[in-house]
């Protein structure tokens, strides 16, 4: 076979983080030379069976010979198989799922085997030691694996110009006695016992020197943040920045073409193949579905029914019935007192007010889903990350009036056929922009909303002591691999847009807004003001 060939079947295997020894290459070049597959096919062939090979449970680094073998068998095995899909009758209902943030199995990354492994013990509130060093661990190697990925990064296996070009990267413990040199470094910002700003990685830290940046790239960089920076070591053991810069950002479909087979959400894992199917049958059969998405419906404000009871009129009189009906909190003005027995019944009936009212277009109560999502102010558990949803004690009324309800934590997912759809609510720009380390941007700029947090592939990339999340339950604000939408509720202005391939939005406030709420359309992937 030619060597040609032989790099091809390595590179597509170096993708998913395999490597090929002389008896697994020589195995898969017989199976092309026995399929009589073309040249230019020969790239799409062997992704078939290296991502088959990556949903074994045996699957390691070092591919083996045994499991590639079992892999061709059982590809064979279902090239006639029909896919059910493209027969069976759209049941939206059947296909809506409201993921719980403390519902979501734990996937941890896998150094050793270069994947994900599911932990299926107990998770507890309380976490330890252990758990927030796991937390950290995981943030770091996730973003890490991808980096690697990435064309700056990843070399090709065709020997070319463009090697000498790769950026590689370092660690803080290969910068000792080499001062005067320039490197490359990723890692988390921290500041040290002593007040000042580092950079932390798995094998150490390195105080920072900003005073020769001028401007940082795009985004907002803040304590707990994952970046890159570029500079110089110096004699005085810092290092001089010269250029820093959140890390690269991996598409939905990309990570899904390596990790597919795993069900992140625990609804079900479905195929690649699968997802492209879907997106047809939505585009084809339920292009005028919609779901509505309001934050900061403030119950307690005399306008805010009024608000919604126009809403609901104009969804009857265009005919126009949302599928879904995602509220966000703060559903009051203000804190309730736990030790307020008026608070909490005021609360209460707020709650059966909007039953009452929803009751009473039988329309939507009967076909809409509604979600309720928490807010900073409503009465929780804990105000640390992720939220519980609203007691049932305030809510058993609105419960029982609304068969399609739904109490949500914050933050929780909507999974909808092939598309995860992620809801949040919480004051985000705010509390990074007063977090904000290093040379600080132009908050003015449109694009500082637009990047931080998917780069950073966490709803929550700040230190813990600005905001605290259970460790045990950190990866429920994981954002990898990318969702197709995430709902950044936030009481900053309204906006819309979107980031390699994935759908941000927030609605702004409903009534502060002018009854302003955000539409989504699945079929489209997008949002629009209303």
């Amino acid at each position: 076979m030619s060597d040609t060939r032989q790099r091809t079947i390595i590179k597509v295997f170096r993708k998913y983080s395999h490597a090929l020894g002389p008896d697994t290459l020589d195995f898969l070049e017989d199976i092309l030379d026995k399929h009589e597959i073309r040249d230019e096919d020969v790239e799409h062939s062997v992704d078939l069976i290296a991502k088959e090979y990556n949903k074994q449970d045996d699957a390691v680094m070092k591919v083996s010979v045994v499991v590639l073998q079992r892999v061709y068998q059982l590809l064979q095995g279902s090239s006639t198989a029909a896919s059910s899909i493209e027969q069976d009758i759209l049941d939206v209902d059947a296909h809506i799922f409201v993921v719980d943030a403390f519902e979501i199995p734990q996937w941890n990354w896998s150094s050793e085997r270069s994947t994900f492994e599911q932990n299926k013990g107990p998770l507890t509130l309380t976490g330890s030691a252990d758990s927030r060093v796991n937390a950290m661990r995981n943030r770091y190697n996730i973003i890490k694996q991808v980096i690697l990925r990435n064309d700056h990064f990843s070399p090709s296996t065709i020997p070319s110009r463009d090697r000498e070009h790769l950026l590689t990267l370092r660690s803080t413990k290969q910068l000792l006695g080499r001062a005067g040199e320039r490197f490359l470094l990723f890692g988390t910002l921290a500041h040290s016992k002593e007040g000042k700003l580092c950079l932390e990685d798995h094998e150490g830290s390195v105080q920072l020197d900003f005073s020769q940046l001028d401007q940082p790239s795009e985004g907002l960089f803040t304590e707990g943040a994952f970046t890159l920076v570029e500079g110089d070591y110096t004699d005085e053991a810092t290092f001089v920045v010269i250029a820093i810069g959140h890390p690269p950002c991996e598409n939905r479909e990309t990570a899904r073409s390596i990790y597919g087979h795993i069900d992140f959400l625990g609804k079900g894992a479905t195929t690649p193949q699968e997802d492209v199917r879907y997106a047809i049958r939505i585009e084809q059969e339920l292009p005028d579905l919609n779901f509505f998405v309001l934050s900061d419906v403030w119950l307690d404000h005399p306008a805010t029914l009024e608000g919604i009871r126009k809403m609901f009129d104009n969804c009857i009189e265009m005919n126009f019935i949302p599928k879904v009906i995602v509220l966000c909190g703060n559903f009051t003005t203000r804190d309730i007192s736990p030790a307020s027995v008026r608070d909490a019944q005021k609360y209460q009936d707020n709650f059966n007010s909007l039953g009452d009212l929803i009751v009473s277009y039988p329309l939507i109560s009967r076909s809409t889903h509604f979600i309720l999502v928490p807010g900073p102010l409503d009465p929780t558990v804990s105000t640390v990350l992720p939220r519980r949803a609203i007691p049932s004690t305030f809510t058993g009324r609105l419960k029982y009036k609304v068969p399609r309800l739904h109490l949500a934590s914050n933050p929780c997912r909507i999974r909808f056929f092939n598309q995860e759809i992620v809801v949040f609510r919480e004051n985000v720009m705010a509390r990074m922009l007063r977090n904000l380390v290093g040379v600080k941007p132009d908050v003015r700029n449109d694009d500082l909303k637009r990047y931080t947090i998917l780069d950073q592939s966490h709803l929550s990339p700040l230190a813990k002591s600005v905001q605290p999340v259970h460790s045990e339950f950190d990866h429920a604000l994981r954002l990898y691999p990318l969702p197709t939408a995430v709902v950044l509720a936030d009481k900053y202005e309204q906006y819309q847009m979107t980031y390699e391939g994935c759908h941000v939005f927030n609605p702004g406030t409903f009534v502060g807004n002018s009854y302003g709420f955000s539409t989504y359309n699945p079929s489209r992937r997008e949002s629009e003001a209303s």
